[in-house]
């Protein structure tokens, strides 16, 4: 697990137990087709255009490497200073140089428009739950650290300690990570979100499988 002295959203976080952490669900990453802000209205064909090849970190840590993984499937070259690319009016500055309030009040600012930002993607709703949750204040940056840190407080809400001691399987967490990441297939090979504002799956659940196994190998 990531260690906690390089998290900048504080160990309260971190180490709340599963029983206190939110399962995914409503307000997570990509669940909220009804919202002008949510990076579901627009067709993922018309969000991401990208050829790049996946190539796991070699840093053995398995937050590092989900982080990776929903990197790929879900933002462009860009990673950290990446917005939704339909957005007529980006950010006045790269992402990762802007604080908490000035990424509101860009958002504020533009009403009607895509606002999905950073490596992972994340939209109004879950980067302000995420903020409350973490106690961050304003001028907070929303730098590469903190991005890290968020996407990795969505990877415990997906059941990575229940993963861990068993309580839950692969497939099982693959799945809970596939309905916080519109990007990741569930078990039947679509997006959880197939077909809601044209959402679908940017990798296929075998290369998702196999690189979730390369993460959680099984056996000596």
């Amino acid at each position: 697990m990531e260690s906690l002295g390089r998290d900048h959203l504080g160990e309260r976080v971190l180490l709340q137990s599963a029983a206190d952490r939110r399962q995914p669900g409503p307000g997570s990453s990509f669940l909220e087709a009804q919202a002008s802000s949510s990076f579901a209205l627009v067709p993922r064909a018309a969000r991401q255009k990208k050829s790049r090849a996946f190539v796991m970190p070699t840093d053995r840590d398995e937050f590092v490497r989900i982080r990776a993984l929903v990197h790929h499937a879900e933002s462009g070259a860009a990673g950290y200073d990446d917005y939704h690319r339909s957005a007529p009016v980006p950010p006045p500055r790269a992402p990762s140089t802007m604080t908490l309030d000035q990424i509101r009040q860009w958002i504020a600012a533009t009403p009607g428009q895509q606002h999905a930002i950073g490596r992972y993607q994340i939209i109004p709703s879950t980067l302000e739950s995420l903020a409350s949750r973490a106690t961050l204040p304003g001028s907070t940056l929303f730098s590469a650290p903190v991005q890290d840190s968020m996407a990795s407080i969505l990877i415990l809400d997906a059941g990575y300690a229940e993963l861990k001691n068993g309580a839950i399987t692969l497939d099982r967490f693959m799945d809970n990570l596939a309905r916080i990441w519109a990007g990741f297939p569930m078990a039947s090979g679509k997006s959880a979100y197939e077909g809601v504002a044209g959402n679908r799956a940017t990798i296929s659940r075998k290369f998702y499988a196999e690189r979730m196994a390369e993460i959680f190998p099984v056996g000596p």
